[in-house]
């Protein structure tokens, strides 16, 4: 029996069950990635990867967005005692340091390279919002598919980062496409998605569920050993062309990030939007209203 997780559901579809489905389950948080529910994800990945009954894994989310990127807001230990994957390192001061915080970030880069290459094929199912760390783990799948109206984007650009999937968006859009997105941390819908190569297809949100069972059913014919020798074959044709050290690159970059002035300017303004009571709408609001998108309802 799959085990049971606070932040995941785990559950079977496709012909005898042979496509995982894993579900981000904290839709009242538009599912942002916290440090509880990524050390969820990996054992979960872990333990279906080993599992030969599983041919094909489908990621999304439950409710309103497959995630809206990483959990802001202060954190609290509910990972059973494990560190918080961010902002984990600092000097006897107190002071973040900047190859403290890129050695935290790799942590979280380790997760989703580890998505990259497993042993399975995977299936990114994205709806509502698909933004900052929720597209970096969106774009580590090996197949992605979207409702017409997903937003997808990182505007974690915008004082808090390089995207570490930058090291994807050339291999798979091109360099005018990746400059207008890394460059502004705006968006694209699902339907501009498909058009550029970002994801491989857009559905109605209707029919999007439907679709991607038939989808990952349609991949899982073969078994689990045979397609992942040849997932194995293709990630080695972009793993020669530096996959890996780019994304190693784009961790330290996005560490870097965190000391720049736009970055600065940020954490100012949420630590006052924490103590008047605006809290991280207010913060987000006062970053965005800049680009007239992404505001906060």
């Amino acid at each position: 029996m799959d085990a049971t997780y606070n932040t995941l559901l785990l559950d079977r579809v496709g012909t005898d069950g042979r496509v995982g489905r894993i579900t981000l389950n904290r839709p009242e948080k538009l599912n942002t990635l916290s440090p509880e529910l990524l050390f969820e994800l990996n054992d979960a990945l872990h333990a279906w990867e080993a599992d030969n009954s599983v041919r094909v894994i489908v990621l999304r989310g439950a409710g309103r967005a497959f995630s809206a990127g990483y959990d802001l807001t202060p954190y609290k230990n509910a990972a059973g005692g494990r560190r918080p994957l961010e902002y984990a390192y600092a000097d006897e001061q107190s002071r973040r340091l900047l190859f403290n915080v890129r050695t935290s970030m790799q942590q979280i880069t380790d997760i989703q390279m580890y998505f990259w290459n497993m042993a399975k094929v995977t299936i990114a199912e994205l709806q509502g919002y698909c933004l900052a760390g929720g597209c970096e783990l969106a774009m580590m799948a090996d197949l992605v598919v979207a409702s017409e109206d997903c937003q997808i984007g990182h505007p974690g650009v915008r004082g808090l980062g390089y995207p570490r999937n930058g090291a994807i968006w050339p291999l798979v859009m091109g360099m005018r496409k990746t400059k207008e997105l890394s460059l502004s941390g705006s968006s694209v819908s699902g339907t501009e998605a498909e058009r550029i190569g970002m994801i491989n297809y857009a559905w109605p949100k209707d029919q999007l569920e439907q679709k991607t069972i038939a989808f990952a059913d349609y991949y899982a014919n073969m078994t689990a050993d045979h397609l992942a020798l040849l997932k194995a074959a293709c990630n080695r044709w972009y793993e020669n062309m530096g996959i890996y050290s780019s994304i190693r690159s784009s961790t330290e970059m996005d560490a870097m990030g965190q000391f720049t002035g736009e970055a600065y300017a940020w954490q100012d303004k949420m630590r006052e939007s924490m103590k008047s009571g605006g809290g991280l709408k207010e913060a987000l609001d006062w970053r965005d209203g800049r680009y007239g998108d992404y505001r906060t309802k």
